[in-house]
């Protein structure tokens, strides 16, 4: 398996990335996205206590960048993450995350071969504001995930 990842600017041109990539044949298995709760996209909400897993009702207001009623990805959740705060997660990503009492995202995304010096930048990202993507996926896909991720205004977009 590979990783591509990468960073949007709104939650319009994630929603964007999560579309085509469901429409190329990803699924929800391998698509996570994740952003900060409460603050940067006002629309996102976010709660809960340290590592738990808040309910799909958590994410409803995030629903356009997770497809909301289509059910573009499952497993909606708000989390609180040390040193970053509330932050909303759907796709596998977001299961590895619940679990992080120490670590954060960079230690999620370090469980899947992204390096530390990279996954403390995305993290940084994400408490910027940005909304991060993480394709899981087999290697003959990497450059469909990377070009999509691109063509809907991914930034830092690479694989490991």
């Amino acid at each position: 398996m590979s990783t591509v990842i990468g960073t949007f600017a709104s939650r319009e041109q994630a929603e964007k990335a999560v579309r085509a990539l469901r429409d190329r044949g990803f699924t929800e298995d391998e698509i996570s996205v994740i952003a900060k709760g409460g603050g940067a996209q006002g629309d996102a909400e976010a709660g809960g206590d340290m590592g738990a897993m808040g309910d799909a009702g958590q994410g409803t207001a995030w629903g356009g960048v997770l497809g909301g009623a289509a059910g573009l990805l499952a497993g909606v959740g708000a989390l609180a993450i040390p040193g970053i705060g509330p932050i909303v997660a759907a796709g596998p990503l977001a299961a590895t995350l619940s679990g992080a009492v120490t670590g954060g995202v960079a230690g999620g995304l370090l469980d899947l071969g992204i390096p530390e010096e990279r996954g403390r930048y995305y993290e940084e990202e994400v408490k910027k504001g940005r909304f991060l993507a993480v394709i899981d996926t087999e290697a003959d896909m990497v450059e469909d995930a990377a070009r999509i991720m691109r063509d809907s205004g991914a930034a830092d977009v690479e694989s490991h």
